[in-house]
């Protein structure tokens, strides 16, 4: 059985670049280095960024990150000059950006059980809530 997300890797042009945003921006703390990759936690969050050529997704795939009501404005703030991708159309506050490379992110204010909560109250007809 499934117990959670073990860790995410994202293949990045230029790792200074990169870990300037996931550290410097995002806040996460670096946990180790080479020169092809990076390791580094952010609350359970294990992210790999390893130096490749990456080729971002033309679909609605993407990494959303959680954070604490208190830091959402903070957070959003900082990323003001991010790339945004889609315009939030879901339940609780979400800020749809992309990294450096083209990854697309979500900053998202909630969980599944506020999104379930957000569809019992709402009752979408082609959805069935278990």
């Amino acid at each position: 059985m499934i117990t959670g997300v073990n860790h995410v890797t994202l293949v990045v042009s230029d790792l200074a670049r990169s870990l300037a945003f996931w550290r410097d921006t995002l806040g996460l703390t670096l946990r180790a280095q080479s020169p092809r990759m990076a390791y580094l936690e952010g609350g359970k969050l294990w992210l790999c960024l390893e130096r490749g050529t990456p080729s971002p997704r033309e679909d609605d795939s993407h990494i959303a990150l959680s954070c604490t009501p208190e830091d959402y404005a903070t957070l959003c703030a900082r990323l003001a000059t991010a790339p945004v991708w889609k315009a939030n159309h879901s339940e609780g506050a979400s800020l749809y950006i992309l990294d450096p490379d083209g990854h697309k992110l979500e900053l998202h204010l909630g969980d599944l059980a506020s999104r379930l909560a957000h569809y019992r109250k709402t009752q979408p007809q082609d959805l069935t809530l278990f």
